[in-house]
């Protein structure tokens, strides 16, 4: 099982990571970050669902924002 890290801060809201996740783990947020960016979140999800740790969001993130770890 693997947990996403999510730099709020870094995010500029591209959706990049949303598509990709194959769990569908990741959302546009509500509130926005320093700039007023509406910026990517996390989804808790349980058993078959929850993360894989696969890290290609991390991977397509075009602004290193995101950590996995497995």
């Amino acid at each position: 099982m693997g947990k996403i890290k999510i730099d709020k801060e870094r995010c500029k809201g591209c959706g990049l990571c949303i598509i990709q996740c194959s769990k569908h783990l990741i959302a546009l947020s509500g509130p926005v970050n320093k700039l007023g960016i509406k910026t990517a979140k996390t989804i808790k999800a349980k058993g078959s669902n929850a993360c894989s740790g696969c890290g290609i969001c991390a991977i397509m993130c075009p602004d290193c924002a995101i950590e996995v770890w497995r």
